[in-house]
């Protein structure tokens, strides 16, 4: 029961920490721009999560393109080490190579589990014709996304499906890397 319990709480603050640090990546990747001035609801909670870990990474991680690696790899070490801290818990009870398997997993599964997050709440947000600042910004990170699937799924009835579609394709991409890790897992 306490494994469970500090299992959990990893998984949520590793989650939060990671996923900020991705969602970071990606807006930084969508230019999409990250101070209080721009008026992004976002910025300010983003860097206040990952500013300790990102800034010092970028030291030795340089950036490529449009790329922000440090924020990549900070997310990744922060899954690493909640997967180290459940391997010590458990006694060392595995291959240290598995740490590695499972924070890339984690990772993976992390940005279909943000996509799916950020397509419900814009789907619903769509619905009630709510112009907001959290509305625009989920815009700008969904419409990447969701432009290839308007190209090829016209409205039916007037109504837009690509969101339903979309996460459909993110759970089928979840089900390939559950089966994908367990494959890896079987395999080591």
């Amino acid at each position: 029961m306490l494994y469970q319990i500090t299992s959990l709480l990893l998984e949520v603050a590793a989650g939060l920490i990671a996923g900020m640090c991705l969602l970071r990546l990606y807006m930084q990747y969508q230019r999409i721009p990250m101070s209080a001035r721009s008026g992004n609801p976002m910025g300010n909670f983003i860097f206040a999560l990952t500013d300790w870990l990102v800034l010092p990474l970028r030291k030795i991680v340089p950036a490529v393109g449009r790329w922000d690696l440090a924020s990549l790899v900070g997310a990744f070490l922060v899954e690493l080490v909640r997967f180290a801290l459940l391997w010590a818990i458990s006694g060392f009870a595995a291959s240290p190579l598995i740490l590695l398997i499972y924070a890339l997993f984690a990772l993976v599964s992390l940005c279909l589990y943000g996509l799916t997050g950020m397509v419900i709440v814009y789907a619903v947000l769509s619905w009630v014709q709510n112009q907001s600042a959290v509305g625009d910004l989920l815009e700008r990170l969904v419409m990447p996304v969701l432009t290839p699937i308007r190209r090829v799924l016209p409205l039916v009835g007037g109504v837009d499906l690509s969101p339903l579609v979309l996460l459909v394709i993110v759970q089928i991409l979840g089900i390939v890397v559950g089966n994908l890790q367990a494959a890896v897992l079987v395999a080591i």
